[in-house]
């Protein structure tokens, strides 16, 4: 398969899935496996990280105005907003990954991007979010402002972004069960998630880059382009539409339809 193809429908994939408590990288990896790319295009695992950039810049533009606020310049809303989100929640809820990521991050590509492992991090990720809400439902106290966010919550919050570092957990879906768990409401929980993700994912895709600078060409840098602009594009949409459903429903039925994937791919691993 055409590796422009291969490029668009990962993007594609990305846009849909990054701010879904599915994983976008467990998504793109198992889509890539079906494509036969996984094992053959060796700046697969790259790709798979550099094009969720693209998604992270549909965050910047929907979220502009917040993340002016939180590096000091308030403009608009957040102009005489008093006691609001600011950049040490940022720092505070980057910080576990960061360290963790740079420890561990060759252990990680070496053992943790193939589909089989992909799968068990569905599951566990479901289990996670069914945990979750049944904490959540106990909880008549959620916070349900952004603002309102303490240091100790974006902490632990970022602690469970940890999980996410193993492909197929989801980024969005140990930040948000996290934050639930931690008495944050679902769609501030899901807020800083999206927020806390542009320095983490800039940071990801730079470490990526600089790793295999030897043994890219530029034959591979339009086809990161392309994936990037169709994560971006479709980000864009998919943003919008998850912050009006999460305010709406639970994370039960992500965590059901994580479980239905990873049943799909078992019977695939069987019969293939």
């Amino acid at each position: 398969m055409s590796l422009w193809i291969v490029a668009v429908i990962l993007g594609i994939v990305e846009g849909l899935t990054e701010f879904l408590p599915v994983s976008s990288t467990g998504h793109m990896i198992l889509a890539a496996e079906l494509m036969g790319v996984q094992d053959t295009w060796k700046q697969i695992n790259t790709f798979e990280v550099v094009i969720q950039l693209g998604s992270i810049m549909a965050v910047v533009v929907v979220f502009w105005r917040r993340l002016w606020a939180v590096v000091g310049v308030r403009t608009g809303e957040y102009k005489n907003k008093q006691g609001q989100l600011n950049l040490m929640h940022v720092i505070v809820g980057c910080i576990p990954a960061i360290i963790a990521g740079l420890l561990f991050d060759d252990l990680i590509d070496e053992h943790l991007f193939s589909y089989q492992t992909v799968i068990v991090a569905l599951i566990a990720g479901g289990i996670l979010m069914l945990i979750a809400e049944k904490v959540a439902a106990k909880n008549n106290h959620l916070s349900e402002s952004l603002d309102k966010l303490s240091y100790r919550q974006a902490f632990y919050i970022g602690c469970f972004q940890l999980i996410a570092l193993w492909p197929g957990f989801s980024r969005s879906g140990s930040t948000m069960s996290g934050g639930l768990i931690v008495g944050v409401g679902r769609k501030t929980a899901a807020e800083f998630s999206f927020i806390i993700a542009v320095p983490m994912m800039i940071g990801a895709t730079g470490l990526k880059v600089f790793k295999a600078l030897d043994t890219m060409s530029m034959s591979d840098v339009p086809v990161f382009i392309v994936g990037a602009i169709v994560a971006f594009i479709v980000a864009m949409i998919a943003i919008v539409f998850f912050l009006k459903l999460i305010s709406k429903v639970t994370l039960k039925g992500f965590a059901y339809y994580r479980f239905a994937i990873a049943l799909v791919f078992i019977a695939y691993m069987i019969w293939r």
